[in-house]
């Protein structure tokens, strides 16, 4: 039998060679399998029964066209995506991202990805992940319902509220959720459990759209306390300006701290005496517009074109909300060099490999997506237990669980890396956590 070293290696070869092109799902794997070299190191069963190989290939990937009509009459075809990557703990459970970005690569690192962020919270789903190279920005209403109205014709046919329960992320917020419920509904009937992030009016959950902000809040409150820091008082820079951005901004905010930053895709304003989240959320949310209409409201800001993360300015704690990769090495030692201490991501892997190594190198405390970020997912379960119980919780009902899972997932983690000789490398303790739940799943249900 291989040691632990060369049977991560193995499995790591593997997937170069049956997959050379899908460079996004390889950064996110072999991160994750490098850490878990502790742990089958301890439990060798893993190795006899190949359960890292088993694990790093989706259960089920759909592919599939989404033709569909503008509003001048022409026709266009796009390209959909569902990867079902693994059931263990529970029915699939992830976001649909209507982005140009998305490939079949994108698709799957989020799903693995997905599949241990859901372990983390501790409720009973498993990962998936979805999407389409579809761009809802610039289109009508009625471009966007009918492009929904096309994507869920094919996918109708592989989810269900115990099989595989899509939500929303990248291009897929309330109205994309709505459209894709309402042809769900037509194809189907009405199944309420079948997507989360739904309008209040339709089985919806309060909190929902909070989630992912607050919840990343929650977390770094977790972090700060465990090295004896708190958020009230300090600096913080966070990038995107969508969903995520703004209720981490709200959350930030209600805690004490400075928020100095948001952006989008063009540029970020800086405001050293703090973001205000009402106005951003009327710019993105209400008038769909571009942050640097910001300063237009705000007199004391300044709009820059470019990357946040190559502003130069102090702070103690970065929130990267935008988007994969957004960080990089430079970036990451531009960080050092402005003394921040902490980093938790709400995005999707932000940071590259190399940056990450910046953070560990230089002792800045680091949270990973897929336990930072964990919050949407939370919740989105907890939506699917009201609609099987058909019941609606309170905002303060579902906030409180909402606050005690983020705070169950740091402590979790925390706790892994330390059984396992990792003390504050709160990435490994995330991905052993993780790995942990879905791996006693597999070896007890045999060969699946």
């Amino acid at each position: 039998m291989l040691d632990a070293k060369a049977y991560v290696e193995s499995v790591k070869a593997a997937i170069q060679q049956r997959d050379p092109e899908q460079v996004e799902f390889q950064e996110a794997v072999f991160a994750v399998l490098d850490s878990l070299v502790p742990v089958l190191e301890k439990h060798p069963r893993v190795i006899q029964e190949n359960l890292l190989e088993r694990l790093v290939e989706p259960e089920r990937v759909i592919e599939f066209r989404v033709p569909w009509q503008d509003d001048a009459g022409s026709f266009h075809v796009n390209r959909g995506y569902r990867v079902q990557f693994n059931s263990a703990i529970g029915p699939y459970k992830g976001g649909l991202r209507f982005h140009p970005s998305v490939n079949l690569s994108t698709v799957k690192f989020l799903g693995f990805e997905q599949t241990f962020k859901n372990s983390l919270t501790g409720l009973p789903i498993g990962g998936g992940k979805g999407g389409s190279d579809f761009d809802p920005k610039g289109k009508s209403d009625s471009e966007v319902m009918r492009f929904c109205q096309s994507f869920m014709t094919e996918l109708a046919r592989h989810i269900g509220p115990d099989l595989d329960v899509p939500a929303g992320d990248i291009g897929v917020g309330g109205r994309e959720v709505g459209y894709l419920f309402g042809a769900y509904k037509r194809l189907r009937g009405y199944q309420n459990g079948v997507l989360t992030g739904k309008n209040l009016t339709f089985g919806g959950s309060l909190a929902r759209t909070e989630a992912t902000g607050y919840g990343l809040l929650y977390y770094t409150q977790a972090m700060l306390h465990a090295n004896s820091d708190q958020i009230a008082g300090k600096k913080i820079k966070i990038s995107g300006s969508g969903n995520v951005a703004i209720y981490a901004l709200q959350k930030a905010t209600e805690m004490g701290a400075t928020v100095v930053t948001v952006s989008d895709s063009d540029g970020f304003v800086y405001d050293p005496a703090g973001i205000d989240d009402g106005v951003v959320r009327q710019i993105k949310e209400v008038k769909r517009g571009r942050i640097k209409e910001y300063v237009k409201e705000v007199p004391t800001a300044v709009y820059h074109p470019g990357s946040v993360w190559d502003f130069d300015v102090e702070y103690d704690i970065a929130l990267p909300c935008a988007t994969q990769n957004e960080i990089d090495e430079a970036q990451a030692k531009a960080m050092v060099q402005q003394h921040v201490k902490y980093i938790c991501e709400g995005a999707n892997m932000p940071s590259d490999e190399q940056a990450i190594a910046v953070y560990h190198e230089n002792g800045i405390a680091y949270g990973p997506a897929k336990a930072a970020n964990a919050g949407g997912v939370a919740v989105s379960a907890l939506e699917m237990s009201q609609n099987s119980e058909r019941l609606s919780w309170t905002f303060n009902e579902v906030d409180d669980r909402l606050e005690k899972i983020m705070h169950d997932i740091f402590a979790e983690s925390e706790k892994a890396a330390e059984d396992y000789g990792l003390a504050g490398n709160y990435q490994a303790g995330a991905n052993i956590a993780g790995f942990k739940k879905v791996a006693i799943a597999m070896i007890a249900q045999g060969l699946v």
